[in-house]
């Protein structure tokens, strides 16, 4: 509903100064609530308009934000206009406000607040192809693996809730010289009964075993290269063992992802790519850029004077595909198959030099799109053990993450009883990793910690769960108290304005995550909201009110939870109503 007051403060302004509204709109933010303080509800930068050319940019920026505000009047909508330091601040009336803020809750119009905004328009809509995931099969699925899943998981619900077609894809690390040692290590380290009864495991400890044998045998070393070769080769019993280790691992990991709330539309992988690779070592040939260099291995300059001071290899010396080249054809292969307007890829931030020579190579191959591709980077995540040592597979952290959570929940006075406390406390626990994750600039590495993950009281997952199953628990022990029709004068305190004050920065919040691809914008209004919203419960009690106060504070409490449950999908916590 932000977009309301927002168009009649620029109608207002274009008026004035007889220019086009949708000049101001940009200029125009809501102000950030403190508790306890008064504040209005819209701002207006003179600056903007300044760098825009909106206003003049030369002059005092004061005298001329004090000049504007005076000529601006107060009407039906704007009740106060007052000059700031550079701003020009707006309170619009509060009975129109408490309405229009709390209208669509009683429309069960719910899923749509802030997402009508006139902000998105900028937004380019269309098909965004996520690459997210991306496991190696039979290495461990590391914590830098659970950053990719969650963090892609969260970029894709984002586009999806701004009206993007999306595409969520896990590209497997499927193909490569590991799977000749895993192939070779199989032969002779594999068990086809351990295989069957835990998938993962075992191959994990074949890989771990024929790599150190590797380490130590050249046969080994040779045995793998040429299992490899026979791999790239097609021969059926290499490519027959190669698909049982795929299919395998992939449903391991569905189970794994269904249990985080995570879901592919397509299963890729380097593996189908690696025909095409071959294709595009052709067309790079054909244009003179794929060089040998004195290894014999295939590279391609990307040195800006042409010196092969900076250089890419696409092919090992006996003539095999290497990561990047496999990738070069995967994207070549997506942007015919699926049309895509952006592809964003998710992986830790070591991999960005890879991710610049791949779009560099696309565009030198001439394919301008290229442009429209884009590497989301992450930092490490330091610490991450669970009871029994370091984490090999992301079932163990899932695990951990629930029986500490369930420990905590019989702990607590306050847990209520539950159905099913073992499917809470895995929501709830994962809730907390996720909130640990994304509080944070991505880009940066991060402590983990147990405990001050679960807690439950400050800026936590568990915080955000308690503040919805509360809220729900409200909701339902007054079931039949909210009505359709609200008095809204009911709602002019100021916890009830500051919870609304602050639900106007929605839609500006989801457009800056739209912006950057940043979850922490979200993440922190979110917590923001639950104190405002913690206050709210001690301030504005419905038990022991009257009718028309009890359902005007039902709507609030209504709509508060709508917005913090609409947020907590969009980050990819399932929100629990009990608690």
């Amino acid at each position: 509903m932000a977009c309301f007051f927002r168009g009649r403060i620029a109608a207002k302004l274009g008026r004035t100064l007889q220019q086009s509204e949708d000049a101001f709109k940009p200029a125009l933010s809501a102000v950030p609530v403190f508790k306890k303080q008064q504040s209005p509800d819209f701002k207006l930068s003179i600056s903007s308009l300044r760098v825009s050319g909106v206003l003049p940019s030369g002059g005092d920026i004061q005298l001329q934000t004090e000049d504007l505000a005076t000529r601006l009047k107060q009407d039906s909508v704007v009740e106060d206009i007052s000059a700031g330091c550079g701003v020009i601040n707006f309170t619009v009336n509060r009975r129109l406000f408490v309405e229009k803020m709390l209208e669509p809750f009683g429309k069960g119009e719910d899923e749509k607040f802030g997402l009508d905004s006139e902000l998105f328009n900028t937004l380019k809509r269309g098909t965004t192809l996520v690459e997210y995931s991306s496991p190696n099969i039979a290495k461990k699925f590391h914590a830098g693996h659970l950053r990719s899943t969650i963090i892609g998981n969260f970029i894709a619900n984002l586009k999806q809730s701004l009206g993007n077609n999306v595409i969520r894809m896990n590209y497997l690390g499927d193909w490569g010289m590991q799977f000749g040692l895993l192939g070779t290590g199989f032969c002779q380290f594999g068990c086809p009964e351990k295989l069957k009864q835990n998938p993962l495991q075992h191959l994990f400890e074949v890989y771990v075993q024929v790599n150190k044998e590797a380490e130590q045998n050249e046969d080994v070393r040779q045995a793998a290269r040429v299992f490899f070769r026979q791999l790239e080769q097609h021969e059926s019993e290499a490519v027959s063992l190669w698909r049982q280790f795929r299919e395998i691992t992939v449903a391991e990991y569905q189970h794994v992802y269904k249990r985080l709330g995570v879901h592919f539309d397509i299963y890729s992988g380097e593996s189908f790519h690696q025909d095409q690779a071959q294709e595009v070592v052709q067309q790079l040939q054909s244009r003179g850029l794929l060089k040998t260099s004195e290894k014999g291995t295939g590279v391609v300059d990307l040195s800006p004077a042409g010196d092969m001071s900076s250089v890419c290899t696409l092919l090992r010396s006996d003539g095999t595909t290497l990561y990047i080249t496999r990738d070069l054809a995967a994207a070549i292969d997506r942007k015919e198959k699926y049309s895509f307007d952006e592809m964003i890829y998710v992986t830790d931030k070591s991999q960005a030099n890879h991710f610049h020579q791949l779009f560099h190579i696309l565009l030198t191959m001439g394919h301008s799109w290229a442009d429209r591709c884009q590497h989301v980077p992450f930092g490490l995540v330091r610490g991450m053990k669970t009871r029994s040592g370091e984490v090999v597979f992301l079932e163990d952290v899932l695990d951990e993450a629930r029986t500490r959570m369930l420990h905590n929940m019989n702990q607590s006075k306050t847990t209520k009883e539950m159905d099913d406390p073992e499917d809470t406390a895995e929501k709830v626990g994962i809730s907390a990793l996720i909130i640990q994750d994304f509080k944070g600039p991505l880009q940066s590495d991060y402590n983990f910690d147990w405990d001050r993950m679960l807690q439950a009281q400050g800026d936590t997952g568990v915080f955000l769960q308690y503040t919805h199953a509360r809220l729900c628990s409200l909701i339902r022990r007054h079931e039949g108290v909210e009505a359709a029709v609200f008095e809204p004068s009911l709602l002019f305190e100021q916890t009830s304005i500051a919870i609304l004050q602050h639900l106007l920065r929605y839609d500006e919040v989801l457009y800056q995550s739209a912006q950057d691809l940043q979850p922490k914008h979200l993440v922190n209004f979110l917590l923001k909201l639950c104190h405002l919203i913690a206050s709210a419960h001690r301030e504005l009690p419905v038990k022991g009110s009257s009718q028309d106060v009890a359902q005007a504070r039902l709507r609030l409490f209504s709509g508060a939870r709508s917005v913090l449950a609409n947020g907590m999908k969009i980050l990819g916590i399932t929100p629990v109503d009990k608690m």
